[in-house]
C-alpha cells in the first residue's frame, strides 16, 4: 500500500510562497551545495540542482521513493503541469474543478479529479507500494483534513514571509502530529518528517 506524504519547501512561519506566488529564497538550498540532487537519469531535468551532502542524503532517497504526485489546479497553471513530467515519480494526478486544458500534452496520462479523495485513491493505485506525494497548499490541507495523509514532510528555510500561500492552505482545524521521525540540518534548510494518522486508523482506535 502506498504511503501518502504531504510535502513542500516552507518558510519558518508556514508559507510556501508569497501572495504573488513568488517563492523568494525558499528554493535557494537547491543550488547552494556541490552534490547533484538526482542520479544521471534525472540530471537533464534537474541539471542546476546542487545541494549539501546532508540534503542530498535525505532528498535523493525521498524523491526516488515517490511513485505518484498530486497537485492542485493553481500549481498546475503556474507550472504548466510540469509538461506531464513531475519532478519526482512517474505519475501525476491533478485536483481541479475545471477540465484539463484543451490540447494540453495529449500524450501525457495525467487524470484530473474534482474530488481530493478520488485523486488520492487513483494516485495510490498508480504508486503501488511507493510514495504518493501531495503538494502542500489547499489540496494538501484538504487531504489532511480528510485523514488521507500518512506523513507531513517539510523542508524548512530560515525566512519569515509574514503573509502568503499557507502550507496547509485554508485548513482551520487543529491536527496533532506525531513526534518528528526525521530531523536533518542541511545548508540553509531543515528537513523534517512528522507521522500523522489516517481516517481508517483513527476510526479503528
Amino acid at each position: 500500500m502506498a504511503t501518502v506524504v504531504l510535502h513542500a519547501v516552507v518558510s519558518v512561519d508556514g508559507y510556501i510562497a508569497g501572495e504573488d506566488d513568488d517563492p523568494g529564497p525558499l528554493f535557494d538550498w537547491y543550488v547552494n551545495g556541490d552534490q547533484p540532487l538526482t542520479d544521471e537519469a534525472g540530471e537533464r531535468q534537474h541539471a542546476r540542482f546542487r545541494v549539501s551532502a546532508a540534503s542530498a542524503a535525505y532528498t535523493r532517497p525521498f524523491w526516488d521513493s515517490i511513485g505518484a504526485t498530486i497537485m492542485g489546479r493553481h500549481l498546475f497553471d503556474l507550472t504548466n503541469g510540469w509538461d506531464g513530467n513531475p519532478p519526482a515519480g512517474e505519475h501525476l494526478v491533478v485536483v481541479s474543478h475545471r477540465p484539463k486544458p484543451d490540447g494540453w500534452h495529449p500524450e501525457a496520462d495525467v487524470p484530473f479529479f474534482s474530488d481530493v479523495a478520488a485523486a488520492v485513491e487513483e494516485a495510490e493505485r498508480r504508486a503501488g507500494d511507493k510514495v504518493v506525494a501531495i503538494c502542500a497548499g489547499n489540496v494538501g490541507g484538504q487531504a489532511l483534513a480528510l485523514g488521507l495523509v500518512d506523513e507531513v514532510a517539510m523542508d524548512v528555510v530560515p525566512v519569515v514571509f509574514g503573509r502568503g500561500k499557507r502550507f496547509f492552505g485554508d485548513l482551520d482545524a487543529q491536527h496533532l502530529l506525531g513526534d518528528a521521525t526525521t530531523v536533518i540540518q542541511g545548508n540553509r534548510v531543515l528537513h523534517l518528517r512528522y507521522p500523522t494518522r489516517r481516517a481508517d486508523e483513527a476510526g479503528a482506535s
